[in-house]
């Protein structure tokens, strides 16, 4: 049954017990003395470190801290792993597998979507924006916020992400719940248990603050807002990966089959349950997730952020991904493209709308019937043949050169997972359902041969 309004409300309430005892230890007893913090925030950071030991899920098993860490982080660090690295029972492997073909067989499409409909849909959510504008600086620092985003969806979705040793899914979502819960310690001043009423604003934030001092100074209403990273916002921020994503397949017109939308869902449900959120919360069928998402969309709506980040946010993000496109054709599609993903009400939320001239309106409407027209008529022939998909893909191969497979930037990712992840990406260069002909025109507008770092 999907929750109501008063459910989601209950769930701003709740966090990640493990995650945030973890946390807790790490940073010890909270104090707003000067000073009193710095040994935790001292400790926060050697663990920060310490991460970039967990590479693959078969590293996890084994992992020790190295010598001369203190023995009682390292026992919290273990203990962590230990509980956070099960996959929970329901998981299903054939399933999981299924998703991860369609990845392979969408992948660029996937990354448009990704950037054009799951990052913009985040924003919606006018206190999980604000989270996110506390913890990033989004505007001032958007790609690092999408190449983080992809440090995750990448380890997840490629073959055996969550269900091989071999794999990094598994390892880098644990990665991201820890960070989850530093962001939740550091805003309430302490456990998220114990936080009341109004934690007090700190002195002013610029430019230059760091996102900890960031964090630590912006202040926060636990009674009127619930708790930052709370279980409404990671159940909607797993939406957004799954079924947002399959819901612009639709919108494109590459619908997938049911049981491929189905394992997609039950894929990131098995990585949500990773990152701590509660089974209750997640969807399993696309019905499912399209009331789950509509309810929590219209809860968080019901709370206004009084000042309203969303705006910069959105604008952030979609003036990056229009400098990223170096092909004068296709530059400005991401923004119409959002658009129409995101539909016209998330769109004026995020400010896309003030992004988007009546021209470019019109020529983006123009070309999206003319190329559903050539579709459908060439698919009486040619049952694989999509322009729509060819565009999607050149689009997609633009933000992986920019924001993956530039080599003066790479990915924050252990060389265990960026090989793998070069190699995924350079065998999409070929559509193997579309004519050779579309094929050599994709090229043109991407690159020959394999799609490889530059």
């Amino acid at each position: 049954m999907t929750p109501d309004a008063a459910d989601w409300q209950a769930m701003t309430r709740q966090a990640d017990p493990l995650a945030d005892r973890t946390i807790a230890a790490i940073v010890g007893p909270w104090s707003d003395a000067p000073g009193a913090m710095d040994a935790g925030m001292a400790r926060l950071a050697l663990v920060t470190r310490l991460m970039a030991g967990w590479t693959t899920n078969g590293s996890l098993a084994t992992w020790a801290p190295p010598a001369g860490t203190d023995a009682e982080l390292g026992a919290l660090l273990r203990a962590y792993l230990d509980e956070g690295r099960q996959l929970p029972s329901w998981a299903r492997p054939d399933a999981i597998e299924l998703a991860e073909d369609v990845f392979m067989e969408y992948g660029p499409l996937s990354c448009t979507l990704l950037f054009c409909a799951s990052l913009p849909e985040c924003y919606v959510l006018p206190h999980l924006a604000e989270v996110l504008h506390i913890s990033g600086q989004l505007e001032a620092n958007t790609e690092y916020r999408i190449r983080q985003t992809a440090a995750m969806v990448f380890p997840v979705m490629m073959k055996g992400g969550l269900t091989t040793p071999d794999g990094g899914g598994v390892a880098q979502v644990l990665k991201v719940r820890l960070i989850h819960a530093t962001i939740r310690h550091l805003i309430l001043h302490g456990p998220p248990e114990a936080a009341r009423g109004r934690i007090a604003p700190g002195a002013p934030v610029t430019p230059a603050t760091n996102m900890q001092a960031a964090m630590l100074a912006h202040g926060w209403d636990v009674d009127h807002l619930g708790l930052p990273c709370n279980q409404l916002e990671l159940a909607y921020t797993l939406l957004t990966f799954g079924y947002v994503f399959l819901k612009g397949m639709r919108t494109l017109a590459e619908p997938l089959t049911p049981a491929q939308e189905e394992a997609t869902l039950h894929a990131w449900n098995v990585a949500g349950h990773v990152l701590g959120i509660r089974e209750e919360l997640m969807a399993q069928s696309m019905d499912e997730a399209a009331r789950m998402f509509d309810s929590l969309q219209a809860t968080a709506r019901a709370t206004p952020a009084v000042p309203d980040v969303r705006p910069a946010l959105g604008r952030a993000l979609l003036d990056t991904m229009a400098k990223s496109i170096r092909v004068p054709l296709v530059r400005q599609l991401p923004v119409p493209l959002t658009r129409w993903l995101v539909g016209p009400v998330a769109s004026r939320e995020i400010g896309a709308d003030e992004r988007v001239g009546l021209l470019t309106r019109a020529l983006f409407a123009t070309g999206l019937i003319v190329t559903r027209v050539i579709d459908t008529v060439a698919r009486i022939f040619l049952p694989g043949f999509s322009l729509t998909r060819m565009f999607t893909r050149v689009i997609g191969y633009q933000f992986l050169t920019r924001f993956l497979l530039d080599q003066t930037r790479p990915l924050t990712l252990p060389e265990e997972l960026l090989q793998p992840m070069h190699g995924t990406v350079a065998r999409w260069h070929h559509d193997a359902r579309a004519p050779a002909w579309v094929n050599r025109l994709e090229d043109r507008m991407t690159t020959h041969g394999e799609w490889r770092p530059q």
